[in-house]
């Protein structure tokens, strides 16, 4: 991944963006996406990360889940001695590219996290897809968004946990759902994102730290009525795009 010269700030939240040179498949099966999780937990870590210790040692470990739990599958992480480098506050994995909200914790926190996601998720995908070709992997440096107030931090926020919607519902960035109820039942049930955690459904809730979040917005129950209310009321969201991406 390219040098980064932009300085973060501690203590500051910013948007980050990293989508796969040309727009080519980032994610392909599950095992692709599993394995984003993991990176977006692992590599948050000031500590050397040594990914066969890990799952020898069984620090995390995919599992399917007994009749009484509340989803399909989930990945859980124990014995949790990370120095965290960022604060996960929210994500969602796209095919071809991810969407964090992340705070800064540690000095250059931000650009040691992604060069190791940047430099760590690649040598998996192309040995298991057998990809010969060399050169970047990414598109360049990833995209971050500095969030300066609390109206950009929650339209930032509704924009990640809205994103998926571009897989069934085309128009979904001009304000043009199509079926509101389809498309509350897929944010519902996307796994690959924060959102889940956010309604109180354990999905991936050892990657993110949502109790800020949580509290900026008024809970669980309003977080579902942000996302819905949006999808609901088809609102124009050009200016919330710009927010989030500029």
């Amino acid at each position: 991944m390219p040098h980064r010269k932009t300085e973060f700030a501690n203590g500051e939240i910013y948007h980050l963006v990293l989508r796969r040179l040309d727009d080519k498949p980032l994610f392909v099966d599950t095992d692709d996406y599993y394995r984003g999780i993991f990176s977006i937990y692992e590599f948050n870590n000031a500590n050397p990360v040594v990914i066969q210790y890990r799952r020898r040692t069984r620090l995390f470990k995919k599992r399917k889940l007994a009749k009484n739990d509340r989803g399909p599958s989930s990945i859980v992480f124990t014995d949790d001695e990370r120095q965290k480098l960022v604060e996960v506050i929210a994500f969602a994995l796209m095919p071809n590219h991810l969407h964090l909200l992340v705070r800064q914790l540690k000095d250059g926190g931000i650009v040691k996290f992604m060069s190791k996601v940047g430099t760590g998720y690649p040598p998996y995908f192309r040995q298991k897809h057998k990809i010969r070709e060399k050169g970047y992997f990414f598109r360049g440096r990833f995209v971050s968004v500095h969030i300066k107030s609390d109206n950009q931090l929650i339209a930032v926020f509704v924009y990640i946990h809205t994103n998926p919607l571009s897989l069934i519902e085309s128009g979904w960035k001009e304000g043009k759902v199509k079926n509101f109820k389809k498309a509350i039942e897929f944010l519902e049930n996307y796994k690959w994102s924060s959102y889940q955690d956010y309604l109180g459904k354990k999905n991936f809730p050892s990657v993110t730290d949502r109790d800020f979040m949580l509290e900026a917005v008024g809970g669980e129950k309003r977080v579902r009525r942000l996302v819905e209310d949006w999808i609901r009321h088809k609102r124009e969201i050009k200016g919330m795009v710009e927010i989030a991406l500029e």
